[in-house]
């Protein structure tokens, strides 16, 4: 092979996303979050009258995602020029007449007016809902609700007439419903397949930004910096707070112009069962307190525990909070460096940058390790033997639940994607952590064939 060939077959494959997407995100998150933080110095300057507080509540929080969402969208369309990509399905050049998309678009409008009332069913139906921290996210949706099925009836007429392919999943759901014999069962999966992603994933997202938000912004980071363990977990909660806002706009954003619709979800039932365990309700049966509970006879302070253990070590307290940080650092730019396109269970296009230079899965390595590192699982305050063996194996159990769900992640996105096959390929050779791991499997898998007998002749 010529030099150039060479360089071309090491050449990583370009990200779907660039990185300057979720950082402009990250700006605009950060640019509220300075002015919830000093509200009052910022109303005091501009005259606002009002009471003179931080801005720590949930609708502060919710407004987060629009400071985050429009500079996202922003550098999406003016930098990237997403919606000239191909993989959008959209051409701009030719639009149809009205008249020649009205009947396919009247009947995605109900299909998807009939999703939602289908998904709001389930909603009432699911106790874990209707209780604390579900209860907000349950008031969103419900304001959000009539303006989704208004919006609804312009976004699909307008977006029908430049789509190539006008007849979606959505319209074969449609068809299904009105008895056509034209519609594909397989696309009426994938409608449903994205459809409950969304709305699992969504609600639960949006319970979480409350919490967060009000730790973040009311923290006084100031009076911590003498104090390596409350320091810490503060940032911790920041860089949590990053993750949770930039993901909800993932699971929230999921518009076709933006090429950041969702193009197929997890189509392998053990990459919903994988990831289901990991979320409530069902987290509740396998973690926390359940089968795979790993904080028995431990100080009882979950992520916190290291600053019970390390207090008496202030040097290593500062050194194990700067490892803590940095690998909730590296959790949280595996989100954001998704901008617009992230979710669980989804593919929406191949990332190849950020975090995902050096590990296919960044967050799960960084979350993983963080867990061990922060609740030191062998370490009780009761003396018992079991109670060691039983946190580690538990932990280590979780952990093997995120091995399999990076697995099921790998095999839906190789089957949708040559790009994703040739990223793969290439972190296998390149990637800073996969590559290292990728040797030694082979090594051990040759030594293993090396030392079986040879068969009998």
């Amino acid at each position: 092979m010529s030099p150039s060939d060479n360089r071309r077959a090491a050449a990583r494959p370009q990200s779907d996303v660039s990185p300057w997407v979720g950082l402009a995100g990250l700006c605009g998150l950060f640019a509220w979050f300075l002015v919830c933080r000093h509200w009052p110095q910022v109303a005091d300057g501009l005259g606002i009258p009002g009471p003179r507080a931080r801005l720590a509540g949930p609708y502060a929080a919710l407004t987060a995602m629009i400071w985050s969402v429009l500079p996202m969208i922003a550098v999406s369309i003016l930098v990237d020029r997403v919606h000239l990509r191909p993989s959008t399905g959209i051409d701009w050049n030719s639009p149809r007449p009205l008249g020649e998309t009205l009947r396919i678009s009247l009947l995605k409008i109900g299909a998807l007016w009939v999703t939602w009332i289908i998904i709001a069913g389930i909603y009432c139906l699911g106790r874990w809902y209707w209780a604390e921290p579900y209860l907000f996210a349950m008031g969103v949706l419900k304001a959000a609700a009539f303006p989704m099925f208004v919006l609804a009836v312009p976004y699909v007429l307008w977006l029908d007439r430049y789509m190539i392919e006008p007849r979606d999943h959505a319209w074969h759901f449609g068809a299904m419903m009105t008895g056509r014999r034209d519609f594909d069962p397989d696309e009426v999966k994938r409608h449903w397949r994205a459809w409950i992603i969304k709305g699992f994933f969504g609600a639960f997202m949006i319970s979480i930004l409350p919490g967060g938000w009000q730790a973040a912004v009311e923290a006084d980071y100031a009076a911590m910096l003498g104090d390596p363990g409350a320091l810490g977990m503060a940032l911790i909660t920041l860089l949590f707070l990053i993750d949770v806002q930039i993901g909800t706009v993932g699971y929230l954003v999921t518009f076709r112009p933006l090429d950041a619709h969702i193009r197929s979800g997890n189509p392998l039932l053990a990459g919903w069962v994988a990831a289901l365990m990991c979320y409530p309700p069902f987290v509740f049966t396998f973690m926390g307190n359940g089968m795979l509970g790993y904080e028995g006879g431990t100080p009882g302070r979950g992520d916190a525990n290291w600053t019970v253990w390390l207090a008496s070590h202030p040097t290593l307290m500062w050194l194990w909070a700067a490892l803590l940080v940095a690998l909730t650092a590296i959790y949280a730019w595996a989100t954001f460096a998704f901008g617009l396109r992230f979710s669980n269970l989804t593919y929406r296009g191949v990332l190849t940058g950020g975090p995902y230079r050096f590990s296919r899965h960044p967050a799960y390595l960084s979350k993983n390790s963080f867990w061990w590192l922060s609740t030191l699982p062998f370490l009780v305050v009761n003396g018992s033997l079991v109670d060691m063996v039983r946190n580690t194996v538990c932990l280590g159990a979780v952990g093997a639940i995120y091995y399999w769900r990076a697995r099921t992640e790998e095999a839906h996105l190789w089957a949708e994607d040559a790009k994703y096959r040739a990223y793969h390929a290439w972190m296998n050779e390149h990637g800073l952590v996969t590559a290292p791991l990728v040797r030694l499997k082979r090594a051990l898998r040759s030594r293993a064939g090396a030392a079986m007998p040879a068969p009998a002749e």
